[in-house]
């Protein structure tokens, strides 16, 4: 392959990336709260503000993702399950984390809310999220890098990440943790 067909490549997969991840968070989101219409939660119609806010992340997340993936494969290259299981560690030490962070720190930015806030949301929602990415992602991505051919891999990761992004849409924006300071208080 030329070195214009590797760079198209890379450029196609990159936007793909962005596209995609934010759609399914989009989508994420519209399920959540449909759901909590349907609860007859604390709203009593669809937010599209709120969606908005969430697929901006998704792309936010996306390209950090997108690089990241990319460093944990050239620093861990191939199949073998010792491999999968330095890169699911990685992951989930280092990657998980980050993108928690920049989850928060995007909805902070979009919604003008304050660095202490910032920093209790992600204290008090980031830990409910981080703990659920143990139990949904290790296994996951285990299953992703070890047993999935690689044109499979992002059909597979959208599937789970759109339950997943379900929860993270509820986690985000439960008010049951929330004060007078949240990013949440225009909801």
């Amino acid at each position: 392959m030329s070195q214009i067909q590797q760079l198209h490549v890379q450029q196609t997969s990159v936007r793909h990336k962005c596209w995609n991840l934010p759609h399914l968070i989009w989508f994420s989101d519209v399920i959540e709260q449909h759901y909590e219409l349907l609860r007859a939660e604390d709203c009593n119609k669809w937010d599209r503000r709120r969606t908005f806010h969430m697929c901006v992340t998704g792309t936010t997340i996306g390209i950090f993702c997108h690089h990241t993936y990319k460093i944990l494969d050239a620093v861990f290259p191939g199949r073998t399950l010792k491999t999968v299981l330095k890169k699911v560690i990685v992951d989930q030490f280092v990657t998980s984390p980050m993108c928690i962070t920049i989850f928060f720190g995007t909805l902070t930015c979009l919604q003008n809310s304050s660095f202490e806030s910032f920093v209790k949301e992600v204290k008090q929602k980031g830990f409910r999220l981080y703990v659920a990415e143990w139990i949904v992602w290790p296994p996951a991505q285990i299953i992703n890098f070890y047993l999935l051919p690689t044109k499979y891999r992002v059909l597979y990761d959208n599937t789970i990440s759109l339950g997943y992004d379900v929860y993270t849409s509820y986690v985000a924006h439960d008010n049951s943790l929330d004060d007078k300071d949240s990013i949440n208080k225009d909801r």
